[in-house]
Order: structure tokens, then C-alpha cells, then sequence
């Protein structure tokens, strides 16, 4: 027996139909960035610092789309008074992980650029005063240095803003421009460090032999500014 069998296969012309996607971002005012790990920073897993000069811990960050989230206090120990020419190093920031380990890493100043447009912002810093006592005895010609900076994100190094490296506090009430994000840098959040882990001896503090020395506390201030980059607002 023989079966015969055809087939015929018709074309069907295809429809298409498209449709639009979009997403849109706005600016949120009211986002509080609290500060990073500065060994690999995360920001969904912010760190509690502590503060080596006030117990009471650190200061609150300025708020805003642009901000200042957080700024290391340094603490450089008891030292024994001596006539030689001699260097100290800040102790490493201690704090805990979100996951309650206690550990230490590099001091930082934290900055956050949530404006959404690209203009770009410059970090600033200057010493208010020469280190001194609560009685105003000066710890004359010392000399605090930060050394190692580098600038650490968990946003793509692309879009790094420009660290200086070493900024060294040789005049006082000088303000320095130590971070630069120029047009379309330094948007998200951007860990100012110095020292890459603990132990980096990357904040530093030079006292001349010569320098009458009392056995008391020494303190200084410096206060960190955040400004639009010239040219753009």
C-alpha cells in the first residue's frame, strides 16, 4: 500500500507592538547617609565610629543632598614630655560593624553628592588653631600632617574626584582644598581616607623639641567645608 502525504506550511505575517520604560529619579532632601566602613565601604552596612575625644561620640553630619556624613576626631595618646624633636601618629578609628564586630581601620571624612546633577563639589579643610591647653599655653610649631589620602567608594572609580594625597597644616587657619570633584565626579558617597588599613600611621603630628611642653591636654579644631566647584552651580 502505498500512502501519499502533503503538507503545505502558509506564513503568517508577525505583529509587533512596542512600549515605553522609563525610571526617574528625584531629589530626597531628607536621606540621611550615615558613615561607611572605610575598609570596604557598603552602604548597606553602615558602621557605629567611635569618638576618641568626646564619649559622647561623634557629631551628627550636615544633612542635605549634598553633605558631609562624617568627619574623624583624632586622638594621639599620652606621650612623655621631652626635648627632642618627636612624631606621633593618630590612633586607627574604632567601630562597630553592622554585624556588632568591634574593629578598627583608617580615619576618614565621609562626603555624599545625592543633587543628581553632575556639578561637581570640592572638599575643604583648615586648622582653627595652634594645638593648646584650656589655660591657652601653645604647643608652639607643631605640625599636623595627613598623609596616604585617597579617595574610596563602592561607585565605579570612573567617577572618583581628584585626593590630595598629603596635606600638611604648615599655616594656620589656611584652608586647603584636599577633595575635587570636577563636572560629572564624586556623585553617591566617597570615603576620604587616610591610610589604606589599620596600623597605616597616615595621620600625623610633629612637635619640635624646642616647644615648651606642659603636662596637660593639648587640643586643636578643624573644620571641614563643602563647596559648589567655581563655574558651577
Amino acid at each position: 500500500m502505498l500512502l501519499v502525504g502533503s503538507l503545505f506550511l502558509v506564513s503568517t505575517p508577525a505583529l509587533a507592538e512596542e512600549s515605553q520604560t522609563s525610571l526617574s529619579y528625584q531629589v530626597d532632601s531628607s536621606t540621611v547617609i550615615r558613615p561607611l566602613d572605610p575598609l570596604a565601604p557598603d552602604p548597606t552596612k553602615p558602621i557605629v565610629p567611635a569618638d576618641p575625644v568626646d564619649p559622647a561620640g561623634p557629631t551628627p553630619g550636615t544633612g542635605g543632598i549634598r553633605s558631609i556624613d562624617y568627619a574623624s576626631s583624632f586622638q594621639f595618646g599620652k606621650q612623655g614630655i621631652t626635648t627632642t624633636d618627636q612624631t606621633y601618629y593618630a590612633q586607627d578609628l574604632s567601630y562597630q560593624t553592622t554585624e556588632g564586630a568591634q574593629t578598627s581601620g583608617p580615619n576618614f571624612v565621609q562626603v555624599s553628592d545625592l543633587s543628581g546633577t553632575g556639578s561637581g563639589w570640592i572638599l575643604s579643610v583648615k586648622q582653627n588653631q595652634q594645638f593648646h591647653t584650656t589655660a591657652n599655653q601653645e604647643l608652639k610649631n607643631a605640625e599636623l600632617a595627613f598623609l596616604k589620602g585617597e579617595v574610596v567608594s563602592n561607585v565605579d572609580q570612573t567617577y572618583a574626584p581628584q585626593a590630595e594625597e598629603e596635606v600638611v597644616f604648615r599655616t594656620i587657619g589656611e584652608e586647603k582644598n584636599v577633595v575635587t570633584a570636577n563636572a560629572n565626579q564624586g556623585t553617591g558617597t566617597w570615603l576620604y581616607r587616610f591610610g589604606q588599613k589599620p596600623g597605616d600611621q597616615a595621620v600625623q603630628l610633629k612637635v619640635p623639641g624646642s616647644s615648651v611642653k606642659y603636662a596637660k591636654e593639648y587640643r586643636t579644631s578643624l573644620t571641614w567645608a563643602l563647596k559648589n566647584v567655581p563655574g558651577n552651580q
